[in-house]
């Protein structure tokens, strides 16, 4: 087990929106953060985008499930995120299982983020008439 994903994984889950300012802690100031919606490169463009994340939603909780090395510098971390978005699925509780791909420096700061996991699940199937027509559309090629 990774002792640099392991302390990564739970100073991550310990922000919030009033501890933002640790993110310089965790990443170095030229950070590229990639995931299915949003490309992000910098640490002032990384704070203001979870700022926003933070912003929107009512509740935001990540549980780590697990984390590999595959090689140094470089793992993946399988976590479990929930949150509550008044505008999403009548502001009832989402979870999305994802991954991400970290790449640190010898400072032991992410320089590369990336994540991967299901943009609909996340967002457009707890839309209005947008959900119902995916759900729908799912069904019909199951």
């Amino acid at each position: 087990m990774s002792s640099f994903l392991h302390r990564f994984a739970a100073e991550f889950a310990s922000l919030d929106a009033d501890k933002l300012e640790r993110l310089g802690e965790l990443y170095s100031d030229d950070v590229h953060f990639t995931d299915p919606l949003h490309e992000v490169v910098g640490l002032i463009e990384l704070q203001r985008y979870f700022a926003e994340l933070y912003a929107n939603v009512e509740q935001l909780h990540f549980e780590f499930i697990s984390h590999d090395q595959v090689c140094e510098g470089q793992g993946y971390l399988r976590w479990l995120m929930s949150f509550r978005h008044p505008r999403l699925n009548r502001g009832q509780l989402i979870s999305l299982e994802g991954c991400s791909l970290l790449r640190w420096n010898a400072d032991g700061k992410v320089e590369r983020h990336r994540d991967y996991f299901d943009a609909g699940a996340l967002l457009y199937q707890h839309v209005p008439l947008l959900g119902s027509a995916i759900r729908w559309l799912q069904r019909r090629l199951a």
